[in-house]
This record gives structure tokens, C-alpha cells and sequence, in this order.
């Protein structure tokens, strides 16, 4: 047997991506919600010879290249001075020692961005502008193949015309967004390694777990991770709170005791050789959410949900699916919850080049009702999924809700991509509310009971203009069917554009 160890006595937590990705391993496949690094294809990792598929290991670790979350980077490649294309490059392997063992690496994002929102929050009015600007900044030290400590710090700013009062999410003066330590090594040749501290979680399907890159400042949580990971199936453990973000300095972003998320995902890669060759993966999970403060119809207290599903997805010839369900039960003060999710999305690529047009669809149900205290709670919740997938402007959720959506992407000219989608969605329950994407309702729509919510056409184009700057359009015009208007709610249009630039 041969065993090798890391642990790190102290964080790195420096004073301190999406553009990347949603989530690699990637979002729901080819809906506009994705961001340009869904496209990026993973290279294989190199922690252990014969290790566990990189893009499928719950964290998509990403080879000389970049990646949503930046510590799942491996830039070792930079050791070399004639893989080096400029000064910027050197920042990623950064040696301490004469070894070459203990090195740094730094990594950091500009992110300049303007939303434009008719009819804020469906109600009729003057149009919203937000103008929005990030900074991150953090730096992986490795000491060693074996030990690791990882720090990351945030700034959001935002100003505009009708704010309201911005979110902590999209303004903070300084955030201690991420920092961590983390020990891995060998047994038997099983990759096992446990992670402690602040840090974005991503394992499972986008829409129930999402690092929120739509935020300026990125869902992470605090709390314990822990994976074994063979050649063909892994194990990933964890037991975690998430952070409550204030809009000043550092003092005010703490940790949430009245949620706690934890669980198991498993994971196992399928045999290549099926269906004339695939590349598919299966991961079953078994998670628990808990909330002292849940809020449903009004009401607040206890609540307890448990989560047991699944997520197939991977590559099937120019087919590419994402399928997952998931069953919820549990209570919530003084009822017991029954509720489900069914997620389909699949693209098929027509034409055997990178470049050639994907068509596809994404189909989902979530079941609603119960919400105002009627009988069982059905509907689903997801515990901080990937908000912008039903809509930009943050208006939809999978709770109660229905969605059918043809999607188009084509690649007009190299590096640019751009996806068309609509998509339509209908109540699960006339007799409950239309769920907004933090889970609290649209006032009055439970009154009423047409099913149609709206109607969402959505145009989203990504221009890669060098692997470190890109530019994102977004627009989108969300036509309010009856289950909203009836509620005296009005159609909506959105337009954003950002320009990221990451080293």
C-alpha cells in the first residue's frame, strides 16, 4: 500500500469565472442561460495517472486553461518557460523553492457589465439600468504535490437609474470570497483528498447547485468536502453552511447557521463502448437541506428537505444529453413535504465538425403546490441552482413550473457562438403561485387560476475574443401570459452585455 498525505495549518486569504461556465461539468445542455466556458472542452487531469475522468470529477478540473471556479485550474504545464506565451502566463506557475515544488499560482477577473430591465419586477414603470463591475483576485499555493491552501477576494460594485436596494450579491465593498486548505494523496491507488473552508460547491446538476456566476459575488459555502475517486467510480462526501453576505467590508459576510447543506454524490463513469461509443456518466445523490427560517406562503419556520435523484449526462456520438430527477420529502413546520424535478435537456450536433450547428430542447417539471398551507407541500425547491436558466431576468424557478424549450446555437464566425431558445412554461398547480428564482412568489397569482405563465424568447451570443478576454449579449423578452397578467403583472424585455477579462 502507498500513501501520501497534504494538510496545511493555515489559509491563504489575501485582501484578494461566466464567463467561464455555469457549471462545468456542463449546465443543461445548450440553453442560453450557459455561459461561454460550457463550450470549453476539459482536458484531462493529472493529479494521478489513470485518475477518475477529470470533466466528470465533480469539480471539471481544467488543464492550462480556465475555468468558473479558479482553483480548479491545474496550470503545472507553465513549468516549462517554452509553454509561456507572455508575462501573464508566468503568473501561473510562480516557484518557491529550488525544486519547483511549492509554487503559487495567481489568478484574477475584471468583469464590466450593464443590465437594461423594462417593466422591473413585471410591474409596469421605467426602466431599470444597472450598471455593474467586478474584481477577484486569489492566489493557489501548493506545497508540494499533496498540500494546498487557496484564497480568494472579491470586490461588486454597482450604480445605475431605479436600483432599488441592490442585493449583497451584486454590491460589496470586500468579500473574503473563497479560502480553504485542502490534503489529498493515494491509497491503492484511489485518489482521496478532504477540502476545509469557505468554497464554491458545484457537484450535481446545474439547476440544484450552482456557483450563480449571474452574481457579481459568487453562492459559496463553508464547511467540509471529501472524495475517493477510482478509475471508473468516485464518492464525494460533504457537510456545509452557506455564507450570508453583507454590502460593506469583510466583518459582515458570515456564515448562516440557520442553513446547513449535506450529502453524498456518487458517480460512475459508463463503458465507452455502448451505443457504438459514448462518453456518459452516471451520479446518484443523496443530500439533505436544512433552514430554521424557511419561508413558504407567507409563513416561516423549520424545514427539512431531503434529496434523493440522479443525473445522466455526457456525449453520445453528435448527441449530448443532461437528464436528471430528483425525489424531495421531508417536513416544513407542520407539513410533510412530497415533491419532484424532472430535468431533460439534449442537443444534437448536425455535422461532424466543432463548429457545426447544435439543435436541441430542454423539457422540465417541477411540481408545485401546498405552498399556502393546504395539505402536503409539493412544491420542489432547488437548493441554489443556476437561476438564470428560465430567465435572465430572474423571474422563473423550477418550482411549479413547466417548461418546454426548442434552442438553436450556431458559430457564424470563429470564436463567436450564439444561441437562440423559447421556451414556454405553464403552472405544475393552477392553485399555487408562480415562483420567482429566490423562491418567494409572484403576489396574488395563487388568486387566479390559468395555467400559462409566459412565453420567453431568448438570444444570447458569446465572442471569445482571446482565451482570456470575451464579451457576452444577452436579450431576452418574456411575454406574461395569463397566470401573470390575470395578477395585473406586464411583460418584461432585457438586454446585457459584459466584457470579462481574466488572467
Amino acid at each position: 500500500m502507498t500513501m501520501s498525505l497534504r494538510f496545511c495549518a493555515a489559509t491563504l486569504c489575501l485582501t484578494p469565472a461566466p464567463l467561464l461556465a455555469e457549471a462545468p461539468p456542463a449546465a443543461p445542455a445548450a440553453s442560453p442561460s450557459a455561459t461561454p466556458g460550457e463550450a470549453v472542452a476539459k482536458a484531462p487531469a493529472t493529479t494521478i495517472a489513470n485518475g477518475y475522468p477529470a470533466a466528470a470529477n465533480g469539480e471539471a478540473t481544467t488543464l492550462n486553461g480556465y475555468n468558473l471556479s479558479r482553483w480548479a485550474e491545474d496550470w503545472r504545464g507553465m513549468r516549462d518557460p517554452k509553454k509561456r506565451d507572455d508575462f501573464l502566463d508566468r503568473l501561473k506557475y510562480l516557484p518557491l523553492d529550488g525544486d519547483g515544488e511549492v509554487y503559487v499560482t495567481l489568478s484574477g477577473e475584471l468583469r464590466l457589465r450593464q443590465n437594461n430591465t423594462t417593466n422591473p419586477n413585471l410591474r409596469e414603470g421605467a426602466y431599470q439600468q444597472q450598471n455593474i463591475n467586478r474584481l477577484f483576485l486569489g492566489a493557489d499555493v501548493h506545497i508540494g504535490p499533496h498540500l494546498r491552501a487557496f484564497g480568494e477576494v472579491a470586490h461588486g460594485g454597482i450604480s445605475g437609474k431605479r436600483l432599488g436596494a441592490p442585493a449583497a450579491s451584486l454590491r460589496n465593498d470586500l468579500v473574503y470570497q473563497q479560502y480553504f486548505v485542502e490534503a489529498n494523496g493515494t491509497v491503492e491507488g484511489i485518489a482521496v483528498g478532504v477540502r476545509y473552508g469557505r468554497q464554491e460547491f458545484t457537484d450535481g446538476p446545474n439547476l440544484l447547485v450552482s456557483q450563480r456566476d449571474n452574481n457579481t459575488i459568487r453562492y459559496t459555502l463553508n464547511g467540509w468536502r471529501a472524495w475517493a475517486r477510482g478509475t471508473r467510480l468516485r464518492a464525494d462526501v460533504f457537510d456545509m453552511k452557506p455564507t450570508q453576505y453583507g454590502d460593506l467590508g469583510t466583518g459582515d459576510d458570515v456564515i448562516d447557521d440557520a442553513r446547513r447543506f449535506s450529502g453524498v454524490t456518487l458517480g460512475a463513469a459508463l463503458p465507452t463502448t455502448w451505443f457504438g461509443g459514448s462518453k456518459l456518466y452516471l451520479d446518484p445523490f443523496l443530500w439533505r437541506r436544512r433552514n430554521t427560517k424557511g419561508a413558504w406562503g407567507g409563513r416561516i419556520g423549520p424545514a427539512v428537505r431531503h434529496y434523493a435523484g440522479a443525473r445522466l449526462w455526457g456525449d453520445v456520438g453528435p448527441l449530448t444529453i443532461d437528464w436528471s430527477a430528483n425525489r424531495q420529502t421531508g417536513s416544513y413546520i407542520d407539513q410533510e413535504i412530497s415533491a419532484w424535478q424532472v430535468f431533460l435537456a439534449q442537443t444534437y450536433r448536425v455535422g461532424s465538425a466543432k463548429t457545426a450547428p447544435r439543435v436541441g430542447f430542454h423539457a422540465d417539471y417541477a411540481s408545485g403546490g401546498g405552498g399556502y398551507g393546504q395539505g402536503k407541500l409539493r412544491n420542489a425547491y432547488a437548493p441554489f441552482g443556476n437561476n438564470i436558466y428560465y430567465s435572465y431576468q430572474l423571474f422563473l424557478t423550477p418550482s411549479n413550473l413547466v417548461t418546454l424549450a426548442p434552442n438553436l446555437t450556431v458559430t457564424p464566425l470563429e470564436g463567436v457562438r450564439v444561441t437562440a431558445e423559447y421556451q414556454r412554461a405553464w403552472r405544475d398547480d393552477v392553485r399555487d403561485a408562480v415562483y420567482r428564482a429566490n423562491g418567494q412568489p409572484f403576489a396574488g397569482t395563487q388568486n387566479f387560476r390559468a395555467r400559462r405563465i409566459a412565453d420567453v424568447a431568448r438570444l444570447q451570443l458569446v465572442w471569445t475574443i482571446t482565451p482570456r478576454v470575451s464579451f457576452t449579449g444577452r436579450y431576452e423578452h418574456l411575454a406574461a401570459g395569463p397566470a401573470l397578467t390575470d395578477a395585473g403583472y406586464k411583460s418584461s424585455d432585457f438586454l446585457a452585455g459584459w466584457i470579462s477579462l481574466r488572467f
